[in-house]
């Protein structure tokens, strides 16, 4: 699959079936989140990869949008570095990465926000210096998921313009 058909097709997956992903394959998709770019190269993340059913729920309480989480193989939570005006970019381009690498091999995932980001670093003993953005939840897709319509996109005339305003 090329990049553009990975964007065009890749649809948020809410509802994940009981098969696990193997090791190598969360692992390649992490190598693919690793690569993303980032300001002057600074690297601001690290990768909490979470398994265990029981903080996949608590995790799932901790968004008014995360249900999906309970349900995934397996989540991925990106916590970065002291905050700075590039990190949320820099964190939101390695999760766009992550979920990219992950359609290519078949494997759905949907991104939560966490409202309560101290329970949530509570939940996976994040130091407090630490900033969490966001969980991704992975898995294969459950047979009976039903992958969101084509569209919903403004079209490329409504969002672009050439050389000014």
């Amino acid at each position: 699959m090329n990049v553009h058909d990975a964007i065009e097709s890749r649809r948020a997956v809410r509802l994940f079936s009981d098969t696990p992903v193997p090791k190598d394959i969360v692992e390649q998709i992490l190598a693919s989140g690793r690569r993303s770019q980032s300001s002057k190269n600074s690297q601001p993340w690290q990768f909490i990869v979470v398994r265990d059913k029981d903080r996949l729920k608590a995790l799932s309480k901790l968004g008014d949008f995360a249900g999906h989480v309970a349900g995934a193989d397996f989540a991925v939570c990106l916590v970065g570095t002291k905050q700075t005006q590039w990190n949320s970019f820099d964190l939101g381009q390695a999760a766009a990465y992550l979920q990219l690498s992950a359609h290519e091999l078949g494997i759905g995932s949907c991104i939560a926000a966490m409202y309560d980001e101290a329970a949530a670093k509570a939940v996976l003993n994040i130091p407090a210096e630490m900033n969490f953005f966001c969980v991704i939840s992975f898995g294969y897709p459950a047979p009976e998921h039903t992958p969101a319509k084509l569209g919903g996109r403004k079209s490329l005339d409504d969002v672009l313009r050439w050389e000014q305003w």
